[in-house]
């Protein structure tokens, strides 16, 4: 948290590591050993959900690498001479940083062995999803640049879809 963040980016934040990284392993576990709400995924499936959780952390990876002023805060740095980033994997979507994230949770759930939990994984995406859309405007209103750059880079988290 900074203290220049929005109150609403805190609670977006805050509503996706709570609902995506507290609530979803527990929420795995439970369903796993006690709840069995849904069957559990076979083992190609859960080796899958491994294979999107690493995928995730090395998208999220390539991001930080990509962009200098890649922050779990969103704010302008102009301190810092904030600018647009347009190269790596920011070439191919604008925010290659909440793709990775999407990645890594649906897969966790998938490899701790949860349909229940992949599905309760909706959770968590729809806070990226809405901070997501929140930050674009204010990276439209705040960054230079950025406008331009939207219009070469027209894919927010899904290349050729959205």
């Amino acid at each position: 948290m900074h203290r220049n963040q929005p109150t609403t980016d805190k609670v977006l934040l805050l509503g996706v590591v709570l609902t995506g990284f507290v609530a979803l392993p527990m929420f795995a576990s439970l369903d796993v050993f006690r709840w069995h709400l849904l069957s559990q995924p076979a083992p190609p499936v859960a080796y899958l959900g491994l294979a999107l959780f690493a995928l995730g952390w090395g998208l999220k990876s390539l991001a930080l690498r990509a962009n200098a002023f890649a922050t779990s805060v969103v704010r302008l740095q102009a301190e810092r001479q904030h600018a647009v980033a347009d190269t790596g994997v920011y070439g191919v979507v604008r925010h290659p940083f909440y793709v990775g994230t999407v990645l890594v949770l649906v897969g966790m759930a998938l490899w701790l062995g949860s349909y229940a939990a992949a599905v309760f994984a909706v959770v968590p995406v729809v806070f990226v999803i809405v901070r997501l859309t929140m930050e674009e405007r204010f990276l439209h209103r705040e960054l230079a640049g950025y406008t331009q750059y939207a219009a070469r880079v027209r894919r927010r988290l899904v290349p050729g879809i959205w």
